[in-house]
């Protein structure tokens, strides 16, 4: 894993200088690097503790359970409203990092401990999602599709309610839901590989971009 965490520092033209620096404190802390969801990724006997992925305007530092971290410094980013469990530190340049280093290593051990003790993240039930009007009227009308969805894993299933209930507008909604139909009736994810080139599968990881070359 360390020649794919090589590669992608080397290829990265933003943030190469904070991730790699993000790279060695995180080592620094005892975790073993593996190279994951097409970034870096550090666990403790196995299991997940962080991550480091760069944006166009920031780059960060993930928990994989950071809504368990104490967070003292009142430092973590929850990415968006609908992420329950993962917090970053967020970063947008090298001498930010070097201030918070011993921060970012607390905030790792904690991390570390936390995933020792078993303590897991309550997360919502898909029966507490909102489920948009929209797609209860589809019910509705075409019981086969909803044999379809209710069938799908739980986790497939928050993935669309999200994504249908996003745009403000009823027409854009509808748009989605009948995007997404086929993809459903089949018994794929919103974010599953069609193609079966993905190396992540059943996520899909891009390779089927290369279909259209």
């Amino acid at each position: 894993m360390y020649e794919d965490v090589n590669r992608y520092l080397n290829g990265l033209k933003k943030w190469k200088s904070e991730l790699t620096r993000l790279r060695e404190i995180i080592l620094d802390c005892g975790l073993i690097e593996d190279f994951k969801w097409m970034h870096p990724c550090y666990t403790d006997n196995g299991k997940n503790i962080v991550l480091i992925h760069e944006f166009k305007d920031y780059c960060a530092i993930l928990f994989h359970k950071g809504v368990l971290i104490k967070d003292i410094e009142k430092i973590l980013v929850q990415q968006t409203e609908n992420v329950q469990s993962a917090r970053q530190i967020r970063f947008t340049d090298l001498p930010e990092i070097e201030e918070l280093e011993e921060t970012i290593k607390n905030y790792i051990r904690e991390a570390i401990e936390i995933e020792k003790s078993g303590k897991k993240v309550e997360k919502k039930k898909t029966s507490e999602f909102k489920v948009p009007e929209e797609l209860e009227q589809i019910f509705s009308e075409n019981a086969d599709f909803e044999k379809a969805f209710k069938n799908l894993t739980a986790g497939r299933q928050r993935g669309y309610l999200l994504h249908f209930d996003k745009p403000k507008q009823s027409k854009s909604k509808i748009s989605r839901i009948e995007k997404n139909m086929e993809r459903i009736i089949d018994g794929y994810g919103l974010n599953d590989c069609l193609c079966g080139l993905s190396k992540r599968k059943p996520n899909c990881d891009g390779s089927h971009k290369q279909l259209e070359k």
